[in-house]
Order: structure tokens, then sequence, then C-alpha cells
């Protein structure tokens, strides 16, 4: 298919990424394959100088796993993009292929409990340092955050389980002001919701677990680039990619590929050496859960607001927090970057505390207590005895985890049915 930028987003998720020729395979084809065969040694050692295109070994790249990654690419309108075996792995890949030893990255208090304690504790202990900003901080606070040595922001579109829409403009506007690009974790609202690029955001991570495979069957993630941070303007800070790099007979990555040197230098450099690749077994079926994400996740939405409704009227509610409601605190940014809809998670506590929440959760039926969130099913989590067991009460409240917040991850069953079973659970406390 030509053209792809023409097509709705919708006819994207079906039509992208796989374009097979004349007697080839309809559907994706899943190669099986660690190795692949060339007539001479000549045409594969052009692979390893990177002065051809091709496969040599699935380590660094695959075709089934490429062909998703188009997609993603072309859902969220990026130059360039690649799979890894989980949503934490491409985080760290993203900032990891700009950051090293010496370093420090800015980076939003309310992430995921996971990313949060990779950037403050593991990659510190590699000599990456952290500042941690408030999300709903004013400018001249965001700005005081930034020192010589910062290389990157990292912050998530709607933030898990804190529900904090990010502002865009604000945090584009910071990270360029200090000439480091923005790095947008956006899982929960996915494409169909939300395109940060569209908002001036340079490069968009994603657990691919979550709504994009949509059916809690395959963990995976994926780093997609914009093309538009220019690294040779600031190619002081980033001489990974202005600089030769020994390891590939002294390539310059930004002089060779161009727009689409981050990809190549994180495909080509950090999963060869470090290797958190996909199964192409993986991929082939994160495919399929992305032929119908644009069905999915209107249904997530409808059915969330719904469920947030319901609850903002029971007298055993004590709050509800979902940004499609009218009247939260992130409502209007909700609409400026996000007015078709959030995603399908919400956070809500109950009268009584951090007690009657977990009691509440072991009495649901139909929503099951699981460490997952963003699938087809509904389920229910207790981030501070679960994700976020690791920090304490003050870390908690930083990251924006209330010690009774249930997160609620609305299914696309019927609404209805959801409904009466946390109905018939908060019946027993």
């Amino acid at each position: 298919m030509n053209n792809n930028s023409e097509y709705s987003i919708e006819t994207k998720c079906i039509q992208a990424g796989w374009q097979p020729k004349n007697g080839e395979p309809r559907v994706l084809p899943i190669y099986q394959s660690t190795t692949y065969k060339y007539e001479t040694s000549d045409e594969m050692g052009k692979l390893f100088d990177l002065e051809a295109e091709g496969y040599f070994y699935t380590r660094l790249q695959n075709p089934t796993n490429d062909m998703v990654a188009a997609k993603i690419c072309e859902l969220e309108g990026g130059v360039a993009a690649m799979l890894t075996s989980s949503g934490q792995a491409a985080n760290y890949y993203a900032v990891f292929n700009i950051c090293e030893a010496g370093d420090h990255v800015v980076l939003s208090s309310t992430v995921y409990g996971g990313t949060f304690n990779l950037l403050t504790v593991t990659m510190k202990k590699m000599g990456i340092e952290c500042t941690i900003v408030d999300p709903d901080s004013d400018e001249e606070t965001l700005h005081k955050a930034f020192q010589d040595n910062t290389k990157c922001v990292v912050a998530e579109s709607i933030a898990n389980p804190a529900l904090v829409v990010l502002d865009f403009e604000k945090f584009v506007n910071a990270a360029h002001a200090h000439g480091v690009p923005l790095i947008v974790d956006n899982t929960f609202a996915t494409p169909i919701n939300c395109r940060p690029f569209e908002y001036g955001v340079d490069i968009v991570t994603h657990s691919t677990t979550k709504y994009m495979d949509g059916h809690a069957m395959c963990v995976g993630g994926a780093i997609v680039d914009s093309g538009n941070f220019d690294w040779t303007k600031h190619g002081d800070k980033f001489h990974g990619l202005t600089a030769p790099d020994d390891s590939y007979h002294g390539v310059t990555y930004t002089e060779k590929f161009g727009r689409k040197a981050y990809i190549t230098k994180a495909t080509v450099q950090l999963m060869r050496d470090l290797g958190s690749i996909p199964s192409p077994m993986n991929s082939f079926l994160l495919n399929i859960g992305l032929e119908t994400l644009h069905l999915r996740v209107p249904r997530h939405c409808e059915n969330a607001l719904k469920v947030a409704a319901w609850l903002e009227q029971n007298d055993k509610v004590a709050w509800v927090n979902y940004p499609g409601l009218k009247g939260n605190k992130y409502y209007e940014l909700a609409q400026k970057y996000m007015p078709n809809g959030t995603c399908g998670v919400i956070s809500f506590g109950l009268k009584g505390g951090r007690d009657v929440s977990v009691d509440f959760m072991d009495h649901l039926k139909l929503a099951a207590i699981v460490t997952h969130v963003a699938d087809a099913r509904t389920c229910v989590l207790h981030p501070a005895s679960h994700t976020h067991r690791q920090m304490n009460d003050e870390q908690l409240i930083e990251a924006g985890v209330q010690p009774d917040l249930i997160r609620f991850s609305v299914g696309i069953e019927n609404a209805d049915d959801i409904i009466a079973d946390i109905e018939q659970a908060l019946a027993h406390i």
C-alpha cells in the first residue's frame, strides 16, 4: 500500500507495516529464525559495516519485529521505531541511548513505579542522576530542575496510576529551551487518543503489553522517534550520535542515517550489546492486537466513564480520579490534548482508608486482582501493596499514589456487569 500517511489511523491499524508483494502471504509471517543466509561473505560483511540493509541475526533485527515496529511508527507519526522485549526495556533503551555515566535526567514524579525505580535506583548505579519534578509545577520551577549535564526529560502522557495528564506544551518548551529531547511514555493514551509528536514531543515509548496487545498475552515495548530533534545542533551533548562510533568502524549516526540516527543507534548498538529483543511470535500476536486497537480503545473509554460516574455518586466512595469526568483536575488538559478520550483506567479510594480498599478488592468476582492493566478484561490492583510496594508513604504521595488508591482497569465487557460487580463487592464492606 502506498502513501500510508493519507489513510486514517483506523485503516493504519489494519494495513500499516507488512506490505506483501505479489504471491507473498497476506498475513504477516512469523520469521521464526535466528539467522539469515547469504551467498557470499562480502554480502554479509556489508551488513556488519552498516553499508547495506538486511538481516543477519535476530538479536539485532527480525522481519516480523520490524513490520510491527513500522506499524506502530505509522500510528504515532514517527520516522523510525524499534520493538523491545518489554516496556521497561523500551524506557531503558530510550534514555540510555543518549545518556552515560555523569549525565542527568529530569523525571516526572508521577511516572509508573517501575520506570521511577529504573531511573532513580538502577540507572543511578550506572552514574546517571535524576531530578524529580512535579508535572503540575509551574514553568519557573520546571526550568530550575535542569543542569548543564541534563540529557533528556522523561514523562508520561497519562501517568500510571496517578492519571495525571501531561501538559505537553509546558514540558516541550522547557526541554527544548535547554537543548534536550522530551521522551513521553504514551502507553495509556495510545496513538488512538493522543499523538504526542503533534505537540512537539521528540520520542515516544510504549509498553505494548497493555492496550496495544490488548489481551494480556505478550510482554513487549516500543520506541518511536519523531525525527524532529536536531542532535547535530546540540552535538556537544549528544556525542554518541554526532561523533564516530569506534565499534562500527567510525560511523557517525547523524551523518549516515539523518533523521533515523537515534533509532539506528539504539538498534545496532544497544540491541547488539544488550539483546532485549522480542520473540517473533510475540510480535505476531502484538500485531493481531493492533488490528483492533481502534475498536477497543473507544470502548474502554466509554465503559470507564460510565463506571467513574457511578463511583462518583456512591456513598462508600471517598474520591474518584478519572480525567474524562467533568470537574476533574485534568479534564481541561485532557480536552486539549485527548479530546476523543483518555484511557480505560480509573483510580479511586473508599471511605475507611487502605484496609477497606484492600477488603473491597478481595470481594470482586468479575474484576480480577492481577499485576496488569489495560487489556480487554477488567482488572484491579492496589499499587501501594503491589506495583509501588518498594516506596515509602512519602514517596507514594510524591508519585501521586495515595495509600488507599485502587487502580481499576475497566475492560470491554458490558459496563452494567462491571458496575454490578463493584456494587456487590461494596456491599461486603
